[in-house]
């Protein structure tokens, strides 16, 4: 790798390095639609439809930084329904699921089950009050008691004013304040292949046990490079995190 190579944006060093995994080991964008029900292959845009309102916004996070953005889009939604005034369902968000390495999003967008079978709480090293890795996707339903996940990526002390909120930055309760949540399928193949490499098992394997246990209501997209694009052209604007 050259040096410009080496300071590349970190976004699109992985995009390329999955895209050519991707072909490499057969886990292109048509194969992945043609296995997925939720990402129909003549309709891969059809999501757009879901993120309502007239104030819409793209959280890009690639890394989960602990809850952080989650806590961005509750503020944005928030903060329009409150000091805005903004009409119920006026304002909605999209939130992104991708990368690779045990700083990605790309966790946060399967149930319970997969966190506990893949140990994916010990490899985002995420720890609950005990001291034990995570068994649980944190993200999904979390508790005032999983708030130090929170303060870990802050890198302060226990808030109390924000340890009340970590319910309400969970994907589900997004989910319902109006955000949509979108999966990488390039990424998942890569994934899949790391995972592998880290001895979890086939990587095709994994990835037929990860599609069926997405959380509901996440819809896998080809790239997510392009499902930025084409929220970009669809009106709603880019927030990177």
């Amino acid at each position: 790798m050259t040096n410009t190579e080496s300071t590349a944006n970190r976004r699109d060093f992985l995009t390329r390095l999955v895209g050519a995994a991707a072909g490499a080991t057969a886990f292109a964008t048509a194969r992945a639609e043609a296995r997925s029900p939720v990402m129909a292959a003549s309709a891969p845009d059809a999501w757009i439809k879901e993120v309502k309102g007239t104030h819409r916004c793209l959280f890009d996070f690639p890394q989960h930084k602990g809850g952080a953005p989650l806590l961005h889009i509750l503020n944005y939604l928030n903060t329009y329904s409150e000091a805005y005034k903004a009409a119920p369902g006026s304002a909605g968000a999209v939130g992104t699921f991708y990368s690779i390495g045990n700083q990605s999003s790309i966790s946060l967008a399967f149930n319970d089950a997969m966190w506990a079978k893949y140990g994916l709480g010990e490899y985002l090293g995420l720890k609950d009050k005990s001291g034990r890795p995570y068994a649980r996707n944190v993200f999904r339903q979390p508790t005032a008691d999983d708030a130090g996940v929170l303060f870990q990526a802050f890198q302060t002390p226990p808030i109390p004013e924000l340890t009340g909120a970590v319910p309400a930055i969970g994907i589900e309760s997004l989910q319902k304040m109006g955000t949509k949540f979108l999966l990488c399928a390039n990424a998942l193949g890569g994934w899949c292949l790391e995972l592998q490499a880290r001895g979890k098992g086939k990587s095709e394997d994994i990835e037929k046990d990860l599609r069926a246990n997405l959380l509901p209501g996440v819809t896998i997209v080809p790239a997510m490079v392009i499902a930025i694009e084409k929220a970009q052209a669809a009106g709603i604007r880019y927030n990177r995190q």
